[in-house]
């Protein structure tokens, strides 16, 4: 145990006075059997700067890939600002604000998150963020259920929302006497098919942009699920809500609920996290909402002042006691969330989104002019669309790997429907000669691939 920091006489010092041979006597109570022994597979210890050049040599072995996929994690540009702030001490290292009086820092940071995040949304109220996009929809659905009362234990999930999200959702509510209803998808167009006899149900889930990057007509949705008695689940990209319909604003009454996954907002891929998921709701189901929430308030000379506020704090450490076992969050992601948005404000999210969806349509309309290639469905999209291919999409994309091009997300497990189809995404990121380039990669591979199989045959 090389990292206890006392000597060898304190350690003999210690263990005489409590009566114990060794360090390894203290967990005897431990079988053998589980013990695992030395650890053979670490390395032994090496210089800092030895280190460093390894680490060097792993970053420089991943490669540059030019990257053209969506699928729920999204390459944006992030400034360099955005993480310096966030890193500072007071950020970094600061932990749950329960104490008010020690955190007004980090409280105000929060509630100017909520503020921007209802503002996006154009909803009345935001907890201080959850685990991610997947599980935020998952609270999402325990939340129309609650505020439901018992009506009715049923949601109805769009075949349109995120594969990996609706796993999500159904390992949460599966053993809690929750149904979830599947929705399919119109072929044409690739939007949701609403039911023509849904019965009773507490919640729509309705997803803007779909996973498939096509736009959902919200409005019709939104008010369709409130003429069923039910709660209208906004599942949202929080860059689209830059230039499209805020959530609050859809149909005649507004969703009930927004949710979503935060990455865009400053958060880097990361090889898959950590994220943050969001959540906003109307006043009317604000005491159902899960996760922390902050207010401003005044103190007793009439100083400004933040605290959690409307829960208390078995909110998150008694389950039995909670409306959800939200324990804790992701505080700093949305710290630089937060700064991002502050820094980018609302023209800069706008120019984001309007440059994302002028590079996926670009880059559709190129693809589509290759020969066997052409879009999957007629619908409106934000920066994502579906192409089918007339060649196998595992060995395209391959191909295209081949040639430094992560060419989209492939399909055919999650919707074999589809046949040989991959979601292919373009943001901000992306120059004219990094379409120009994908292009050209797909055209050559089509062809050569085509050539190939005519030559067999």
């Amino acid at each position: 145990m090389p990292f206890i920091p006392h000597t060898p006489d304190d350690v003999t010092a210690m263990l005489g006075t409590i009566g114990a041979d060794s360090i390894d006597a203290l967990f005897d109570e431990i079988p053998p059997a589980l013990k695992s022994g030395k650890l053979k597979d670490v390395p032994e210890g090496a210089p800092e700067m030895a280190v460093t050049r390894l680490m060097h040599e792993r970053a420089a072995a991943d490669g540059f890939w030019s990257n053209f996929i969506g699928a729920g994690v999204y390459e944006h540009h992030i400034p360099a600002a955005i993480w310096q702030i966030t890193t500072r001490g007071e950020f970094y290292s600061a932990y749950t604000p329960y104490q008010a009086e020690a955190s007004q820092g980090t409280l105000q940071l929060i509630y100017e998150y909520q503020t921007m995040m209802t503002r996006l949304t154009g909803l009345d109220a935001s907890n201080a963020s959850l685990y991610d996009g997947a599980s935020a929809l998952a609270e999402a659905v325990l939340m129309a259920v609650r505020a439901n009362k018992g009506k009715s234990r049923r949601v109805l999930v769009p075949k349109t929302v995120h594969p990996t999200y609706r796993k999500v959702v159904l390992t949460t509510v599966k053993n809690q006497g929750i149904e979830l209803v599947e929705l399919d998808y119109d072929a044409a167009t690739g939007t949701t098919v609403l039911p023509t006899e849904p019965g009773e149900f507490a919640g729509l889930v309705i997803p803007q942009p779909n996973f498939f990057g096509v736009l959902e007509d919200v409005h019709a949705m939104t008010d369709w699920a409130h003429a069923h008695h039910a709660m209208a689940i906004a599942l949202v990209n929080p860059t689209s809500l830059a230039v499209l319909e805020a959530p609050g604003n859809w149909g005649t009454k507004g969703s009930d609920i927004a949710c979503g996954e935060g990455q865009p907002l400053g958060a880097p891929m990361a090889s898959g996290g950590p994220y943050f998921g969001f959540m906003c709701c109307r006043q009317d189901f604000v005491r159902q909402m899960p996760g922390r929430i902050v207010g401003r308030t005044v103190d007793l000379d009439g100083k400004p002042g933040f605290s959690l506020t409307l829960q208390a704090r078995e909110q998150h450490i008694r389950r039995s006691k909670a409306t959800s076992n939200i324990c804790t969050n992701q505080g700093l992601v949305v710290t630089a969330a937060t700064q991002y948005m502050s820094l980018l404000g609302p023209a800069g999210l706008a120019k984001v989104a309007s440059a994302s969806h002028a590079n996926t349509v670009s880059l559709a309309d190129k693809l589509c002019a290759i020969p066997g290639v052409k879009r999957a469905f007629t619908g409106a999209c934000f920066h994502e669309v579906v192409l089918q291919l007339d060649d196998n999409a595992a060995d395209v994309l391959r191909a295209l790997r081949a040639q430094g091009i992560l060419g989209g997300f492939d399909l055919s497990a999650s919707y074999p429907e589809l046949g040989n189809a991959i979601l292919v995404c373009a943001t901000e990121t992306k120059t004219a000669s990094d379409l120009d380039a994908y292009v050209h990669q797909l055209e050559r591979i089509l062809s050569k691939r085509r050539e190939a199989l005519s030559g067999r045959v």
